[in-house]
């Protein structure tokens, strides 16, 4: 059995990554998984153990290489990111490999034949290789998520972020609501978490239910006295009314 732990904070991304381990290796057994550095660090400082981890880059409290900070991961790691693959070909170098999200089967079934075919060869990752990485992170990318994961009926798919006019929570749920087709898409993330993924020169949060695109917004209507409105250049289902608390950083923002 090849026990195996998945760090990933998105629930559908996980749950899908789970089916696609069983359908790509029938000795995978998983054997916890986790959407924090803090839970992960829990885990294995407890004694928790396992032959394989699949982790995430971004993760719900930080960058996973978080974990490393406070703890020694003596088992490969397959990691999974949305960073473009060009850019992290030196993952291959630190670890057993890299799967560019969405993951695909014969990708994942690659690395698993990959970890089999290296297993007791590899070492756990080192602080300077770490350091190495997250300095690649950083260097080759603003470090803010470019695209997220979406619910469309029965499939998952991932939409680049640039794409979203708007995102907004009703009830328990939040929703991306896109450019082209003005249609809505589930998300498996709340607000405040996607508010500390997205980059801010594009993104702005009006109001506790709203977060807005910059090149969605075609005016401001209204006063910063008496509260002001986001219009869209698209038709709009929504009131987008901006927190009176909001409307001074709300015009900083666009004319910056």
């Amino acid at each position: 059995m090849i026990r195996t732990v998945i760090v990933e904070d998105e629930i559908l991304a996980a749950e899908r990554l789970r089916e696609l381990l069983s359908e790509a290796e029938p000795d995978i057994q998983i054997v916890a998984r986790f959407d924090s550095i803090r839970d992960t660090v829990d885990f294995f400082r407890n004694g928790g153990n396992a032959d394989l981890l699949m982790l995430d880059i971004e993760l719900a409290d930080g960058k996973s290489f978080g974990i490393f900070d406070q703890i020694k991961i003596n088992i490969p790691i397959i990691f999974t990111t949305a960073y473009d693959q060009y850019a992290l070909m030196a993952f291959k170098t630190y670890s057993i490999d890299y799967l560019l999200k969405p993951v695909q089967l014969e990708d994942l079934r690659r690395a698993i034949d990959k970890f089999k075919s290296l297993k007791g060869d590899t070492k756990g990752i080192g602080p300077e290789e770490i350091a190495e990485l997250r300095n690649l992170i950083l260097d080759s990318k603003s470090g803010y998520k470019e695209r997220i994961l979406i619910k469309s009926g029965t499939k998952l798919q991932y939409k680049p972020l640039a794409a979203a006019a708007y995102f907004y929570s009703e009830g328990k749920g939040t929703y991306m609501v896109e450019k082209a087709e003005n249609s809505r898409q589930l998300i498996d993330h709340t607000l405040e978490e996607l508010e500390g993924m997205i980059d801010p020169k594009m993104f702005f949060r009006i109001s506790r239910k709203f977060i807005v695109n910059i090149n969605s917004i075609q005016e401001l209507r209204g006063q910063i006295s008496t509260g002001m409105e986001v219009k869209l250049n698209q038709p709009c289902e929504h009131q987008l009314s901006v927190s009176r608390e909001r409307t001074n950083d709300l015009k900083d923002w666009m004319d910056r």
